[in-house]
């Protein structure tokens, strides 16, 4: 039996890791989730559902966790534990997506999505309430501006009033839901690999693929040619491999700095993508989310490391 534990007192040990392999991950994460986002709605636009998109993403999901099983010998853990926190993790972030289809079908998606992006401030809250997790000053500011950033890339004003229905219950419950998992996918790597994580998440987000097929409409015309399901492919591959990161960058950091970090850096660079790509200035909000995000991105980063971000163990026989 092997067996490797990480403590959070900050002193040098064997196995710690430097800050280079969190921000490593959380970068290779927002650099993926930023390409993804600046053509991740193009299927759609082509007519393409976005529910199918969800299949095509659920089944991209199979090829990176069959290539982490493989490099790991075929071993997932199985234990009771092991299993409820991959299936609360993969069935939060799937089951959030479920629940989205239904709230943009009933309120307003530029209020929505500033609304579920600060999910962020669930996993920070929750990392800093049972994890002990805890940030010198720049890393405490950088977390301020980050959820501060991230309403502002969804953001439309002058936009016509909306009451508060059905829709607003919704949007909490995505907010919730992804919130909830970020803070799951860091809890279950103190006492699981990352590739039971992973493996969890692709089989619980297989098992969605019914739902988002009963969702769909196929009465309506749908784009089967390649702006379709080989689009849709080759930019949710993008988001499945972004997900296999992040459970890494969670692994190595703090949830309350990783998760601003991803969640503010990846529509910063989806930003910047869709303005080269229209050749237009965005607007004032953006511009005040692109400020935000970059001083996030760099007080984050330069914040000094001190050591792993709670104790972690991973025994293997």
């Amino acid at each position: 039996m092997e067996t490797t534990t990480t403590m959070d007192d900050g002193a040098a040990r064997p196995g710690a890791l430097r800050k280079s392999g969190w921000l490593g991950y959380a970068l290779a994460t927002t650099l993926l989730w930023g390409v993804w986002g600046a053509f991740a709605g193009l299927p759609a636009q082509y007519g393409f559902p976005e529910t199918l998109i969800y299949v095509v993403w659920a089944l991209t999901m199979v090829p990176p966790a069959l290539f982490v099983l493989a490099r790991a010998g075929w071993r997932v853990r199985r234990d009771a534990r092991a299993v409820a926190y991959g299936l609360a993790i993969g069935l939060l972030g799937a089951g959030g997506q479920m629940i989205l289809f239904y709230a943009v079908k009933a309120g307003p998606t530029y209020l929505i999505f500033p609304l579920i992006s600060l999910s962020p401030v669930i996993t920070i809250a929750l990392s800093f309430a049972f994890l002990r997790e805890r940030t010198g000053a720049l890393g405490t500011a950088g977390i301020v501006l980050a959820v501060c950033a991230l309403p502002l890339f969804d953001y439309a004003p002058g936009q016509a009033a909306q009451s508060y229905g059905l829709w607003f219950v919704l949007a909490l419950g995505v907010l919730a839901a992804w919130g909830l998992q970020a803070y799951f996918i860091k809890l279950a790597n103190a006492s699981m690999d990352a590739e039971s994580i992973f493996f969890y998440m692709t089989a619980s987000a297989l098992l969605f693929i019914p739902v988002a097929l009963a969702m769909t409409d196929f009465s309506q015309p749908i784009n089967y040619g390649p702006s379709g399901p080989w689009l849709a492919a080759a930019t949710q591959v993008l988001n499945a491999i972004g997900a296999l990161t992040l459970v890494h960058a969670f692994r190595h950091g703090k949830a309350m700095v990783v998760s601003p970090l991803v969640n503010a850096g990846a529509p910063l660079l989806t930003t910047v993508i869709a303005v080269a790509l229209a050749g237009t200035l965005p607007g004032g909000a953006k511009l005040a989310g692109i400020a935000l995000s970059l001083a996030a991105a760099l007080l984050l980063a330069l914040q000094p490391d001190d050591g792993a971000a709670a104790p972690s163990t991973d025994s293997r026989s």
